[in-house]
């Protein structure tokens, strides 16, 4: 199951990129996270955590960070995989913004379709608030 949504923003791809990186501060723009952190440098391989607005912290690991272009984050929990990949297409003077989430594992048909829904509410607030971060 995945789930997707995007939005046009006025402001180049290194801006966004650079607020992807304050991951401490995700939760400026991301009203479903309530704290965030990284263990060290934001590039592959590094790990963090995140804790939701509603939930436990879980562990992530970025499995992709291409400067300026993307982001990958894997959380696992027993039986259950969510990847949340974060891509920064330059179209003309602005950029998409894609936020993409993947879940797979023995509970993806059940944890899926609550998190899935959550997230198609979620994501849509998520990425407003990041384009208007990334434009003032």
């Amino acid at each position: 199951m995945q789930v997707e949504h995007s939005i046009l923003v006025n402001a180049a791809p290194e801006r966004l990129f650079s607020l992807y990186a304050d991951v401490s501060n995700w939760n400026r723009w991301d009203p479903d996270t309530k704290a965030s952190s990284i263990g060290g440098p934001f590039q592959t391989g590094t790990r963090g955590s995140l804790t939701p607005a509603k939930g436990n912290t879980v562990p992530m690991l970025f499995t992709s960070v291409v400067p300026d272009h993307s982001f990958t984050v894997e959380v696992k929990i027993p039986l259950f995989r969510m990847v949340f990949e974060h891509e920064l297409l330059l179209v003309n003077e602005s950029t998409k913004v894609i936020h993409r989430v993947t879940f797979s594992g023995a509970l993806a048909f059940l944890l899926g379709r609550v998190i899935g829904s959550q997230l198609n509410k979620g994501l849509p607030v998520t990425l407003a608030k990041l384009k208007a971060t990334a434009e003032t």
